[in-house]
């Protein structure tokens, strides 16, 4: 322990993925789970454990989502992983015979690079982590050296779900998965999308079959406290007001054309000068019920991290995550400039590249101490810079990020005057007692739920909307039902249910970047919900089921078999009605 540290600082790490075994493998599908295992979830296991045996203790909040746990797990990602990382390997050989002939020395030495980095995380799955992702991530919280915060089920826009029986859903999935994978419950939570929305009389933003006139919905934050979650993240703009800065919207030139439509009816709130993303705040709705902390994203380091344009990632010097070669999917080209095109990208230095990290890592260093060291003289308090980002930003995005993340840690730890914390643990040194308000809104640009809801979503909303009340009319009738078929179909339903609301559907149609995956995932849940509910209405009610629609039960059984331990009667009635 250092003495007398004037501040703190912790990364937060969101990992995250839509459920794609069985759906799809490339460009869309279960390659996104290989490459973001390859290039992230297994180098960051690796930074970590070299920090451990170097002497320190990393200190990071990482979120890990539930139904990422769920993928991870699956003996069929761990086969199909093994079989992608000696694709790549391959790949890599095959690219050396090309480089070699055409006399490309660069080129070559690269292709070697890629080849010995394939066959190190080959290794490394197989031996060093047994192919185990997840119960490593659960040594290291065991051992105390990081906190593992759970998400949302299947990354569910909480604000936009018209039935609180689906946020309570949501959430009671992610506390029953956390308990299963990590022998514990949660204490800390990602909202997806950083989403929130208060206690208030809403109505349906769209109109649908079963739309109906406003109602008093519970804040999230209530849903949180009743399964004792102690904290959440969320952006600073909800925090204290302030422009909103969307951390994609530079990545995406269609999420440029919707926030072009919304700019117009978008007025930042009056920044709130007395509040401060250096302390942690409660937030509640009352009714006797423990408040909820929340952490806010720190602005200035944020947008360090996630600009492409002038932030750390766009260096020139750093590999391209574009331009691959044509057939393997390697990168041999650096960045640049963030203006480059294709054409323009000149060929990666991995040297020039190692060169930049030190210096980033120690500027990013110095502007946290910066911050903690500003808030100290203010205030005579001791604060804390939150940085919460993607995981998947380090490595697979920016792919000399994990070696920034490594040596940030390192320099934060060396600093006599800052030290490396966890969210719960700082929660518990400081012990707030503010209690505080916080209007609806998200990490998006400007806010609010505009990427999720516009005119290229709005449909995904009606099917979800009809389905939620659909299944709360199934579980009130047929809930307490005994048959062991009723179950299994019910149990399924819900799956269904759950996978339809994952928001990374609403994203990747705004975004464009799998716009035709995600919209056919969404009617293919929405029909299998469909069909299942009405095989559940007619077997519940005693009439005849066709051998066909049992097997269609058991092949959707087999392609979505995540959350063995569902339980429909969630998505019934509240636990807590709100009074």
């Amino acid at each position: 322990m250092k003495k007398n540290p004037i501040g703190s600082f912790t990364f937060v790490l969101h990992s995250h993925l839509p459920y794609v075994i069985a759906h799809g493998k490339w460009p869309h599908g279960m390659d996104w789970l290989n490459e973001a295992s390859a290039e992230t979830y297994i180098p960051l296991l690796n930074v970590l454990n070299e920090l451990i045996s170097e002497g320190y203790s990393p200190q990071l909040t990482v979120g890990i989502s539930p139904v990422l746990c769920e993928q991870l797990s699956d003996e069929s990602f761990k086969t199909e992983f093994s079989y992608y990382l000696e694709n790549k390997i391959k790949a890599a050989e095959v690219d050396v015979e090309e480089f070699t002939k055409h006399k490309r020395e660069l080129m070559l030495r690269l292709a070697y690079m890629w080849r010995d980095y394939y066959s190190k995380i080959k290794s490394d799955f197989e031996n060093k982590y047994a192919r185990d992702i997840i119960s490593q991530y659960k040594r290291l919280q065991d051992d105390g050296h990081i906190e593992i915060m759970t998400c949302a089920a299947t990354h569910g826009y909480l604000p936009l779900l018209s039935q609180d029986t689906s946020v309570q859903a949501q959430i009671k999935q992610a506390v029953l998965s956390y308990k299963r994978f990590f022998g514990k419950p949660p204490r800390g939570i990602w909202l997806p999308e950083a989403a929130y929305r208060p206690r208030y009389k809403w109505a349906p933003p769209i109109k649908t079959s079963t739309r109906k006139k406003s109602y008093l919905r519970k804040g999230i934050e209530e849903f949180l406290s009743e399964n004792q979650i102690d904290y959440f993240i969320i952006d600073s703009a909800l925090l204290k007001g302030g422009k909103s800065i969307g951390v994609y919207v530079d990545r995406f030139e269609a999420l440029k054309q919707l926030w072009g439509q919304f700019e117009k009816q978008y007025k930042p709130r009056e920044e709130e000068i007395d509040k401060t993303p250096r302390e942690v705040y409660l937030v509640g709705s009352g009714e006797g019920q423990k408040p909820v902390a929340v952490f806010a994203r720190d602005p200035e380091t944020g947008l360090q991290v996630w600009s492409g344009e002038w932030g750390y990632p766009g260096d020139g010097n750093y590999l391209d995550f574009h331009k691959k070669h044509f057939p393997g999917g390697h990168r041999y080209w650096k960045v640049t400039s963030a203006k480059s095109d294709l054409a323009d990208k000149w060929e990666y230095y991995p040297e020039d590249a190692q060169k930049r990290v030190p210096e980033n890592a120690l500027h990013f260093k110095n502007l946290i101490k910066s911050l903690l060291v500003k808030y100290h003289k203010e205030t005579k308090k001791k604060g804390i810079v939150c940085a919460p980002y993607d995981s998947e930003l380090f490595g697979h995005w920016w792919f000399e990020g994990t070696a920034f993340l490594k040596l940030v840690l390192k320099y934060v730890a060396d600093d006599p005057q800052i030290e490396l914390t966890t969210c719960s643990k700082f929660l518990d040194e400081a012990k707030p007692s503010q209690v505080i308000s916080i209007p609806e809104g998200s990490w998006g640009e400007g806010g609010y739920h505009y990427i999720w809801l516009n005119q290229w979503t709005e449909w995904t909303w009606k099917h979800i909307y009809e389905d939620e009340i659909r299944m709360q009319k199934l579980v009130q009738e047929f809930g307490d039902t005994k048959d062991e078929n009723l179950i299994k179909i019910l149990k399924q339903v819900a799956r269904e249910l759950f996978l339809l609301q994952a928001s990374d559907w609403q994203f990747l149609i705004s975004t464009w970047s799998a716009r035709d995956y995600a919209e056919l995932r969404v009617s293919e849940h929405h029909q299998n919900f469909v069909r299942l509910s009405e095989m559940a209405e007619k077997y519940g009610r005693g009439e005849w089921v066709d051998p066909g629609e049992w097997a269609f039960l058991g092949d959707v059984e087999a392609r979505d078999n995540l959350f063995k331990d569902v339980n429909y009667k969630w998505f019934g009635k509240l636990e807590f009605p709100p009074r």
